[in-house]
């Protein structure tokens, strides 16, 4: 006997899935703002020749990347309140973990990009009077994001993913509501078919964005532009 698929009751609570979304939506914006920004400064001390920050910023992204962001998540929200004065919400709780471990693999493609970036443009900086600073903000910082923005894309789509681990904590998003609405009216098939299409079709014209996006920058680095 097949399946008879049945949405009606799924789509009886659009109001509950309306706001887990709106609730995906704002850890997403908070751990894609805090990952990449917090990855910056990160990514500019593990590029530092001086120890004292480079050191710091190597266990961090070493142990950040190396742990599961679903532990993470677990740790802040129930052993971190035992060691703090205040209470840690399952909003905070899975921003801490999302955008700390996104901030160490980002750490990484800032890095990465900045190295990328030739000696002769920091000889060039030099030569025109700026300091280290200067040079990094207004020549080597500029060109290298131009070249991480598909990495930075991706990073992206993996925050935006990883927001439904969330749910471990409590946190009402989109596939917290989907749990509920799964139990209440015994239909996981068609309640988690719904919370899936809803996932690719906010992420899907941000892959194929993606996709333009390193198409125009492949065009542009062999002079076709």
């Amino acid at each position: 006997m097949g399946y008879q698929w049945n949405f009606a009751p799924v789509f009886e609570h659009a109001d509950a899935l309306l706001y887990g979304a709106v609730g995906t939506l704002r850890i997403f914006a908070i751990c894609l703002v805090l990952g990449l920004s917090f990855g910056l400064v990160i990514g500019l001390m593990r590029y530092s020749r001086r120890r004292l920050f480079s050191w710091p910023a190597t266990a961090f992204v070493e142990f950040f990347r190396n742990t599961p962001v679903l532990v993470q998540i677990l740790w802040f929200y129930f052993a971190l309140p035992m060691l703090v004065p205040f209470e840690i919400s399952p909003l905070m709780a899975a921003a801490l973990g999302i955008s700390l471990n996104s901030a160490a693999f980002s750490a990484e493609i800032f890095r990465g990009g900045i190295q990328s970036i030739e000696p002769g443009q920091w000889e060039a900086s030099r030569a025109l009077g700026m300091s280290g600073l200067q040079a990094m903000r207004r020549i080597i910082l500029p060109q290298a994001i131009r070249r991480m923005l598909p990495a930075l894309t991706n990073r992206a789509i993996e925050i935006f993913k990883m927001s439904t681990l969330a749910s471990a904590v409590a946190y009402v998003e989109l596939l917290q509501q989907g749990k509920l609405i799964a139990s209440l009216n015994f239909n996981p098939i068609e309640t988690y078919t719904v919370i899936a299409l809803a996932f690719f079709l906010f992420l899907y014209p941000l892959v194929r964005a993606t996709y333009a996006l390193e198409r125009q920058m492949a065009r542009s680095d062999s002079g076709g532009d």
